[in-house]
């Protein structure tokens, strides 16, 4: 099996040769071979993941990675007694390859998960007789809760019963502080919570519930997981707590409401304020022709009505050595035709096919409002951009107006992230600096989107000198 890592959420400063997605920046680990993913950790601390960037194996091939914060430098929060990652994930009764070349065959979507995880635990399910995580703690104890949804396609709240959380750290980047009783995470993103043991002896249900609010078929399946403190007796009463609607748009939009940058002078906001590239973005689904699916046709997903197309060689090398025909950077900066977004779909659904990137100078200033759209149905769609911390400047329901949601723009203290949510029917608008010279992927993080095509990458050109250069790929590199 070829295979392929990428360390999600570190930036690559200048080692776009060791993020990993395949076809992007290196070409797939060959079965008996190796290659050593080498890079610097510049300026960053918090919660990444790792996880593998071919085909579905993701599904299982993940984990966390903790950046500590450089010695002699405290959080800018009460210091945690103890630290635990925990991490979600999908569970299908079915080797995942299998799932999605079928799907891939049928034109149709490909079967939903059969559980949710909870650090490899999926809880009590049908079929299966795991009792689920236990978290154990101790009375008067503060936590850090490093958590990382690694899902493939779901959007996830996360709650325990009786017990307040106070998020401190989102992606990797500090944020005021604040307290819920319900997290809510999108695949590919991370949140630091601190926990505070301030209840009764006993034990306590920790629940992770999927989010949805579109007519989409997904594992609507709870996980059930427990608290429980030292002390507590064989067998106590559990103590409950009640699971979000599986359309609770509301939460997800209060918890999305609260996320603000610490914007310290020990730890500031760097927001744009003036912007090079402003590109809008639609984001959504459609239906292309295929003679060998079942009913002629197979969905696919789209940027700006363009289904990306994964080449057969890196396209960091093909820019690297000027390869020809590799890729275009024609890439357009905003729908080819436009149209009531989040009205009625079009007559047409075809989405055009392309390895088309979109070129940046070096150290350009960039804002992409994310639009997404109603075509065939509309949905949620987590973004993620490799190479890069951006900021949210703003979000809404409905199409994106220039000239009165820029008006409601945070520019003072917007949360910095690396994967953010694209709301249903709804827009969000980004901010960043292109100070990373490479070829660099900008795709949903729902894996079945991903693989139907909703995906592009920025080609950012290099600066003056080594520093804002991209060096030359290691000998190891893989070769296809």
């Amino acid at each position: 099996m070829q295979g392929k890592m990428i360390p999600h959420g570190v930036r690559q400063f200048l080692t776009g040769w060791s993020d990993g997605p395949a076809y992007v920046t290196q070409c797939p680990i060959q079965p008996e071979q190796s290659y050593i993913y080498n890079f610097t950790l510049t300026g960053q601390r918090g919660t990444a993941l790792w996880h593998a960037h071919i085909y579905w194996l993701r599904a299982t091939l993940h984990g966390a990675i903790v950046i500590l914060p450089k010695r002699g430098i405290p959080y800018p929060f009460p210091k945690p007694d103890e630290e635990k990652i925990i991490i979600f994930a999908e569970w299908w009764k079915a080797d995942v390859e299998a799932v999605i070349n079928q799907a891939t065959q049928t034109g149709l979507p490909p079967n939903v998960s059969d559980a949710h995880t909870i650090n490899g635990y999926p809880g009590p399910v049908p079929g299966c007789s795991s009792q689920g995580y236990t978290l154990d703690v101790e009375s008067g104890k503060a936590y850090l809760l490093r958590i990382v949804n690694a899902a493939v396609n779901d959007e996830l709240f996360f709650k325990i019963a009786w017990h307040n959380l106070t998020i401190v750290e989102v992606d990797g980047s500090y944020v005021k502080p604040f307290q819920t009783d319900t997290i809510f995470i999108s695949p590919g993103q991370t949140t630091n919570a601190l926990l505070t043991a301030n209840q009764g002896i006993g034990n306590y249900i920790i629940t992770i519930s999927p989010f949805m609010d579109a007519p989409i078929p997904l594992d609507n399946l709870t996980n059930y997981a427990t608290l429980r403190y030292k002390g507590t007796p064989t067998n106590p009463p559990i103590i409950l707590t009640s699971v979000p609607p599986l359309n609770a748009t509301p939460v997800t939009n209060s918890f999305a409401a609260s996320l603000r940058s610490l914007n310290s002078p020990q730890f500031p906001a760097k927001v744009p304020l003036t912007i090079d590239h402003s590109l809008l973005f639609t984001v959504g689904v459609g239906i292309n022709p295929c003679a060998t699916c079942v009913k002629g046709k197979q969905l696919v997903a789209d940027i700006n009505n363009v289904s990306f197309v994964m080449p057969t060689i890196g396209l960091l090398q093909a820019h690297y050595y000027n390869i020809p025909g590799v890729f275009t950077d024609d890439f357009p900066g905003k729908p080819p035709i436009p149209f009531n977004y989040t009205g009625t779909s079009p007559s047409n659904l075809h989405t055009t096919n392309g390895t088309r990137l979109y070129r940046l100078p070096y150290n350009a200033t960039v804002q992409i409002v994310f639009q997404g759209t109603a075509v065939i149905f509309a949905e949620s769609h987590p973004s993620h951009l490799h190479g890069y911390n951006f900021f949210v400047v703003g979000k809404g329901l409905g199409n994106f107006d220039p000239n009165k949601d820029t008006q409601k723009f945070n520019l003072v203290d917007p949360v910095e992230r690396n994967t953010v949510a694209v709301p249903t029917a709804g827009w969000t608008a980004i901010r960043f600096r292109a100070d990373n010279p490479g070829v660099w992927l900008l795709h949903c993080h729902l894996e079945v989107h991903t693989t139907w095509g909703l995906k592009m990458a920025f080609l950012v050109e290099n600066g003056k000198g080594p520093n804002e250069s991209l060096p030359p790929p290691p000998s190891d590199l893989p070769k296809c």
